[in-house]
């Protein structure tokens, strides 16, 4: 075991893994401008075809799924935090440079899914550090701030990405989130990410036997069901909304890049509040987050699918962007608390892999709604995203009234802890 990791330092890695998330989320972003631009689909055949543009996402989450669910297990026993986080970031780098000299539309997806598995230890990382750095009472905190870089990340980039696109071109994005990668995010890791080591080899175990533990979290079905519902808002709202206000509501550019950034930040001042909550809630009621979040951003979808006035549409996704994001911290949270210590990575990895693999196509299923009904009636499309909060509110209530049993939890300091309140 290594030393101990003081106060201070163990929080710089948390804003570390925030500005790591923020970067990856600019990241995953880019492709849901890029296809508002109609040099990048000529150049790549896709103009006007949306199950095509909704492909490029779902490659990326086909790709993220399975490397989070089988490279999860391989990055906890052999790698740890640091060096898995340091490896992921390096190869996102090299597949965002490569991306914009594809060769055509194939190669591209293939490079998106690579991105992706890339990219898919990030979260199982970010929860690994959380539980060997924080006792689970007080877990609440460090997994909203550093899940801050999804909604950050999302609200940064989607304009920023519109600023490099439409004022230079579409090759820049690339170019620019590349560097990004490489100039910001290996070095910040290399400075402030600190790692408690890794078990010796005879308590390691193999990292098959990881994953068997992992899948022997009580409460996992439920959970991964949240998981898969909590993703496929984000993954269809982002790959959707850029089209949604250029082509539905009319909007400019530059409303385009301000209105599709104010859901982001909502969620953003609203996952705090969420980790803020878990703190002080009893363990037992952690669930009641996934029930009101899901119902209002539920509600809130359906007020934009039938808002006949562009400020009603923008009220009703800055809403459903507000208690989308309250969710956000419950379900690590729920994980670290649940799994067995030395498998919370892999349990994440599992159901954010899982996750991910499912909810990878709702950005085609949505474009293949939005197609159905002429290409431009984006209704069919956001039915989706609001049918995906019922799943939540179904599990949700579900967990509330059967809590999971705890497992003994270690503190960072190696100490063994009482059982969370319940």
């Amino acid at each position: 075991m290594s030393e101990p990791v003081s106060g201070r330092a163990r929080w710089a890695g948390v804003l570390t893994l925030l500005v790591v998330v923020l970067i990856s989320y600019v990241d995953r972003v880019n492709i849901s401008v890029l296809v508002t631009d109609r040099a990048f689909t000529d150049h790549f055949g896709i103009t006007g075809d949306r199950v095509a543009q909704g492909a490029l996402s779902t490659a990326f989450l086909v790709g993220y799924g399975i490397a989070a669910f089988v490279l999860t297990p391989l990055y906890e026993t052999l790698l740890g935090v640091r060096r898995g986080l340091f490896l992921s970031v390096a190869l996102w780098s090299v597949m965002t440079l490569l991306s914009p000299y594809a060769l055509g539309a194939l190669t591209l997806t293939a490079l998106r899914a690579l991105l992706g598995a890339a990219e898919g230890p990030l979260f199982s990382l970010k929860t690994m550090y959380v539980r060997e750095h924080f006792a689970p009472q007080e877990a609440g905190k460090p997994n909203a701030v550093s899940s801050m870089g999804v909604s950050l990340g999302t609200a940064v980039g989607l304009p920023l990405i519109t600023y490099l696109v439409y004022r230079f071109d579409w090759h820049t994005s690339f170019l620019a989130l590349a560097a990004l990668n490489a100039v910001v995010g290996l070095p910040l890791i290399a400075l402030f990410v600190r790692g408690r080591g890794l078990r010796s080899a005879s308590g390691r175990g193999s990292a098959v036997g990881t994953l068997r533990e992992a899948l022997r979290m009580p409460r996992l079905v439920p959970v991964l069901l949240v998981e898969i519902a909590t993703l496929g808002y984000l993954w269809g709202s982002t790959a959707w909304l850029p089209s949604y206000l250029l082509q539905e509501r009319h909007f400019s550019l530059a409303a385009m890049g301000a209105v599709s950034a104010l859901p982001f930040l909502m969620s953003l001042a609203s996952g705090f509040l969420g980790g803020f909550l878990l703190d002080r809630l009893p363990a037992r009621l952690l669930p009641l987050l996934f029930v009101v979040g899901s119902a209002g951003t539920a509600a809130s979808v359906l007020v934009v699918m039938g808002a006949d006035s562009d400020g009603l549409a923008a009220a009703g996704l800055i809403a459903a962007g507000g208690f989308w994001g309250l969710q956000g911290p419950a379900i690590p949270t729920l994980v670290q608390r649940c799994a067995p210590a030395h498998a919370v990575g892999s349990a994440y990895g599992v159901v954010n892999g899982v996750g991910n693999l499912v909810s990878a196509f709702m950005p085609t299923a949505m474009g293949a709604a939005i197609a159905a009904s002429g290409g431009h009636g984006f209704g069919a499309g956001f039915a989706l995203l609001a049918g995906a909060q019922a799943v939540t509110l179904v599990c949700g209530a579900w967990l509330l009234l059967r809590p999971a049993p705890q497992v003994p939890a270690t503190s960072p300091a190696g100490a063994v802890e009482a059982p969370a309140r319940t």
